[in-house]
């Protein structure tokens, strides 16, 4: 089983770079503004690789992105959700939409969704309370459903978080997320991310439906919607056929 311990990689590195730049001289506000503007994610993508092995960015569920500094994934074989920041290049991307230069980039925890035990969810996936946070990141995009969680965390013990599907026989599009903090509920607050691939819902046919993700809060039950899509494919599958150099995002 996997379980995920509260580290934030790309948050402590984010607190530390701004941290030093407090104490940097002010003579040189364009330098100070370009290290400030490169600390924080731009954008949140799944990594991917084509049938060549060769590796692109998913940014959304149509758009991708070429890393022309980045020829292979430093996550391995591996397909992840990834925060990253990036510069849009005006340069050639071929059969992608659009070129850039990745920054930095951090993977996030990345799994399937797991099945319903019925009265061994308790058991097995836990019920402690947690809280999901309305934000740019906590989305259902590209086949995944990436969820930014807040719950406390003390003694650094690992928590285990899943999403359960196939509860309600009425909407195979209702998911429930668990969380087991496997007694550690006395600490901070703090934040995690996670994002689960969605193989295992009803094929939507190409038609937007609304996913109900409910969980347990500090307050009780809670739900919410998003919008979702069966992933579909998003490259050509005639390389050639696609030339065009397209710009979706904010050239600098």
């Amino acid at each position: 089983m996997k379980t995920i311990l509260h580290t934030n990689k790309w948050m402590a590195a984010i607190m530390l770079l701004i941290g030093s730049l407090a104490f940097q001289a002010c003579d040189n506000d364009d330098d100070r503004y370009y290290y400030y503007a490169h600390s924080f994610p731009n954008a949140l993508v799944t990594v991917k690789h084509a049938a060549d092995q060769s590796v692109y960015l998913q940014l959304d569920d149509s758009t991708t992105l070429l890393p022309l500094n980045m020829p292979t994934s430093p996550f391995g074989k591996k397909e992840v959700r990834a925060l990253m920041n990036c510069t849009p290049l005006n340069a050639n991307s071929g059969i992608y939409d659009q070129a850039v230069q990745i920054n930095w980039i951090d993977s996030i925890l990345t799994k399937n969704t797991a099945a319903d035990l019925g009265d061994r969810n308790d058991e097995v996936y836990g019920n402690d309370p947690v809280d999901i946070v309305n934000d740019w990141v906590t989305i259902a995009e590209d086949g995944y459903l990436t969820l930014r969680f807040r719950t406390r965390w003390g003694r650094s013990q690992p928590h285990f978080v899943n999403l359960l599907t196939g509860q309600n026989p009425s909407d195979p599009f209702e998911v429930e997320f668990r969380h087991n903090a496997y007694g550690d509920l006395y600490g901070e607050v703090a934040d995690g991310l996670v994002a689960f691939k969605l193989d295992d819902l009803p094929d939507t046919q190409g038609q937007t439906v609304k996913l109900t993700l409910k969980w347990n809060s500090p307050d009780g039950e809670k739900k919410a919607q998003f919008n979702y899509c069966t992933r579909r494919a998003t490259l050509p599958s005639d390389p050639d056929s696609m030339t065009e150099q397209r710009s979706l995002l904010p050239l600098e």
